[in-house]
């Protein structure tokens, strides 16, 4: 008995996509690059794709768009949304604003007695007396204030942040021409 080789099919289904090493599509692909395909001339592909990646129904549909994307599955699977064929999603980056962040706040415990110590173990922020300490105990004569609101801003300047998995970039191809895939 001898085993069983796995090998392409030079006969490929109507619509198949595949990703390619070199920097063109064979006769009879297309760059799955969305664009529009007149129907009167690719009736079949079209009767598979209709306008589920563009184009008008009537003189024109596209083919799928996959240049900056990563093709995934369509339906749900556990845990995830449910995507539909031909949906598209995501983005390549973001904008950081306050907004992104969770509520949070960074309250300064601080008096106005003079200072009296020089290290901040157990002790408060103080006033500034002598230019040495900086600090000063915490005891029940204590008297807390709260920091103006002018002192504490918001920092970041809202750079575009890039959310990009690592990437290999190929050339994914459609085919045009082939067998037409039947349902069974």
């Amino acid at each position: 008995m001898s085993p069983n080789i796995a090998q392409a099919d030079s006969n490929p289904y109507i619509g198949e996509i595949m990703a390619v090493g070199y920097n063109f599509c064979p006769r009879g692909w297309a760059d799955a690059d969305g664009q529009l395909l007149a129907i009167n001339s690719n009736t079949a592909l079209f009767s598979l794709f209709g306008t589920m990646y563009g184009g008008d129904g009537r003189t024109s549909f596209a083919l799928p768009d996959l240049r900056g994307r990563v093709p995934v599955s369509q339906g749900t699977g556990p845990g995830l949304s449910s995507l539909s064929q031909g949906q598209r999603g995501g983005s390549e980056s973001f904008t950081m604003t306050v907004n992104n962040l969770p509520a949070h706040s960074h309250g300064v415990q601080a008096t106005n007695d003079f200072a009296n110590k020089p290290g901040p173990g157990n002790k408060l922020l103080a006033a500034d007396n002598t230019g040495l300490n900086k600090y000063t105990t915490v005891d029940g004569s204590t008297s807390f204030k709260t920091m103006s609101s002018t002192m504490i801003t918001n920092t970041g300047g809202g750079q575009t942040i890039v959310k990009r998995s690592p990437y290999l970039a190929m050339r994914w191809c459609v085919s045009l021409v082939g067998v037409f895939p039947s349902r069974d």
